[in-house]
């Protein structure tokens, strides 16, 4: 299997592949971590893995405007808020993100647009330099059985799920023609769209190949839209945005 080093990003998210997620960058060791992206050649990709948190370890501020009462996002060492061992905060299956926008603000904040491109496990984790860095390793996407007629079922699911959690017409919902049919592709948009709890959506990540996640992604689905159709008065949601994750 291939191995890589690159820089950690622990987010309360989960990154899959093909996606893509905003990221408003604001505590120091993020932002060291995007000026050394920076630097690297324009013609190298800006590659950095994301991780999701385990319940309960993060204890960073969750957004600009609010730092701990006695000390500034400035104050953090790379693995503050993650215990003695780092490693044990996070789940061990992300995804690399490559950042096609890393825009820094005049206050030395960055908005950055990443893309989620293949999964990872995470083998371990480096606290000694300015930010985490950790030592990767490529999990590869095998189709599993009957993936093909699986996707076509998560579709077909799926757009029911929109159409009740949306409460919308047929004629507003997204069409065939627009959602793609490749397997793999399938099953992680729908992961990342289902409106699901960060435990959920990372076994969906983790699994071991594509039909195992598209047959879990049909009993959620389906579930879903059962509880749904009894509580009509559900506000409309836009699947489609996601939002912007403050580190």
């Amino acid at each position: 299997m291939t191995t890589a080093r690159l820089p950690l990003f622990p987010l309360n998210a989960v990154l899959f592949p093909g996606l893509v997620l905003p990221l408003n960058v604001f505590e120091e060791r993020y932002r060291a971590m995007m000026r050394a992206l920076l630097k690297t050649d324009a013609d190298e990709p800006r590659r950095f893995a994301v991780v999701a948190i385990r319940d309960g370890r993060e204890v960073a501020p969750t957004a600009p405007g609010m730092p701990e009462a006695t000390r500034t996002p400035a104050d953090r060492g790379p693995a503050d808020g993650f215990g003695p061992d780092p490693i044990q905060s996070f789940h061990r299956v992300g995804c690399v993100a490559d950042a096609a926008k890393i825009r820094e603000r005049p206050d030395g904040s960055f908005e950055v647009l990443v893309t989620g491109t293949t999964r990872v496990k995470l083998l371990s984790v480096d606290a000694g330099g300015p930010f985490l860095t950790a030592e990767l390793e490529e999990l590869e996407e095998e189709p599993g059985d009957e993936a093909g007629t699986l996707a076509q079922g998560v579709l077909r699911a799926f757009r029911d799920y929109q159409k009740q959690l949306a409460g919308a017409s047929e004629r507003s919902l997204t069409t065939g023609a627009e959602l793609p049919d490749e397997p793999s592709v399938v099953s992680y948009l729908v992961a990342a769209a289902a409106v699901l709890d960060i435990p959920c959506k990372q076994r969906l990540l983790q699994a071991p190949d594509t039909a195992t996640r598209l047959r879990e992604e049909l009993t959620l689905l389906r579930s879903e839209t059962a509880v749904i159709r009894n509580l009509p008065s559900l506000p409309a949601v836009d699947l489609t945005r996601a939002p912007t994750h403050p580190n």
